[in-house]
């Protein structure tokens, strides 16, 4: 059964022939900039494992990149997309009301840490379609035309948040860009400088700064803060400095935003990451999330209280195929499978396993500079060497193809890609974990040379 099976490549190397013909096809159909990182071409998905179209059997570390938390082509969630699939695909809701919509809209309201007694939410389609909503209700709700954004973010690639992504990268070719983005200091607590309390420090006075040389606090709608970083390189937010966030918005009339895309839903050891803000008493204003919310199909939420909500002009959000009913019966499906099986627990012990294997490896080969992370979304950050910490260009690309040649796929993050990011799905079994920790530690032994 390819849910609990392990890593097989019976090609020998991959891709095989089959896999091969589908990716030649596809560069010869397909936009080049949307690369071929992997050399896998998927024919079914189970739990965290993949087979291809030869029958090669690969474990995902990456789970679509923090959408697959409950694993792939979970039985109960298939049977209640059929179920929903049985009575209508589309309902556009400006135009009819569809039940799902409103029981997802009611559900999140209720288990999202935002601030305010009675929540709204809406929906779109994507985390960039969330990230980019919440910025229009954040200026909407305050009159005021400008936000602030920190280095390492990454927060899509509509106009608006290439803007707000930190990694210029992901902007080549396409200015001008957009106006009223204002970027402020990312307290990196592994590579800044001076103690724990004046790396948070010097990030808050970087956002102060701002009011000073750029955006004028009364013309700031948001400040915009992922609680664990993903592309910049899967680095928490210290809850000092959330704290310290809150209060640089209460004190100014600014809302504080959780972009959620890659962190909700169980990733981080809490339904969402911003349930330790909530527990530290810096709960945000508006949450945007995405990705996970219903298990491979597309659609994102943005919650906020009804205040908030209740400020957005009509016609101004909402879009066609936002709620698709398909979408939201899997996402009501999703949660409540989190929910009974309390994947939240399972993220933490997942969590707990990863870090202790990375930190002994950390101890045993000197590339291993950082391994920090909240629950199961857990990042190593790899070094020449400890003492300098300067990044280890080349080690994690090479690991990347080397794991995918031993059937285990992970992905990498961080400004020079010196990051090794674990989104393995929640439901992977204590043997393939095993299996999965092993065979990145021999990645790493083979490739620390190179």
């Amino acid at each position: 059964m390819l849910r609990t099976a392990l890593p097989q490549i019976v090609t020998g190397t991959l891709p095989g022939p089959k896999a091969k013909e589908i990716i030649d096809r596809r560069a010869a159909s397909v936009p080049g900039a949307i690369r071929c990182a992997y050399p896998v071409a998927i024919e079914r998905g189970e739990g965290a494992m993949i087979q291809d179209v030869d029958g090669n059997i690969l474990m995902d570390w990456i789970g679509g990149v923090g959408v697959l938390n409950i694993g792939f082509s979970h039985p109960e969630i298939i049977e209640a997309v059929k179920a929903q699939a049985d009575k209508y695909f589309h309902g556009m809701f400006n135009i009819v009301t569809h039940e799902g919509y409103v029981a997802l809209a009611e559900k999140l309201a209720q288990i999202v840490p935002v601030q305010g007694e009675r929540k709204k939410v809406f929906f779109a389609n994507s985390g960039a379609e969330a990230d980019e909503n919440a910025v229009k209700i954040a200026k909407a709700y305050t009159g005021r035309p400008n936000i602030i954004v920190f280095s390492g973010a990454f927060h899509g690639r509509t106009m608006l948040t290439m803007t707000m992504t930190a990694k210029k990268a992901y902007t080549t070719g396409m200015g001008p860009l957009v106006n009223g983005v204002f970027r402020a200091h990312f307290p990196d607590l592994y590579r800044g400088k001076g103690t724990e309390a004046e790396i948070i420090q010097n990030a808050l006075t970087s956002v102060e700064d701002l009011f000073e040389d750029a955006c004028p606090a009364d013309t700031v709608a948001a400040i915009i803060l992922e609680p664990l970083q993903g592309e910049g390189g899967f680095i928490p937010a210290p809850i000092e400095f959330v704290k310290g966030l809150r209060k640089i918005c209460d004190d100014h009339g600014i809302l504080l935003i959780a972009d959620e895309v890659q962190s909700g839903f169980c990733r981080t050891g809490q339904m969402f990451a911003s349930q330790y803000w909530q527990d530290a008493g810096c709960a945000p204003d508006i949450l945007a999330t995405a990705k996970s919310i219903a298990a491979g199909l597309p659609i994102s939420a943005i919650i906020a209280r009804s205040e908030i909500m209740d400020a957005v002009p009509a016609g101004t959000i909402g879009g066609t195929f936002c709620g698709n009913p398909l979408a939201c019966a899997a996402a009501l499906k999703t949660i409540e499978i989190m929910e009974r099986d309390d994947l939240a627990a399972r993220s933490r012990q997942i969590g707990e396993k990863v870090m202790a294997r990375a930190r002994q490896w950390q101890k045993k080969y000197p590339v291993v500079g950082n391994v920090r992370g909240l629950g199961a979304m857990v990042g190593i950050e790899f070094v020449e060497n400890q003492e300098t910490k300067k990044p280890n260009k080349t080690i994690v690309p090479a690991m990347v193809q080397d794991c995918v040649q031993r059937g285990l796929m992970i992905e990498p993050a961080g400004r020079w890609n010196q990051v090794i990011r674990f989104l393995a799905p929640l439901v992977i079994t204590e043997e393939q974990l095993a299996w999965g920790l092993d065979a990145m530690e021999a990645s790493i032994l083979a490739c620390m040379d190179k």
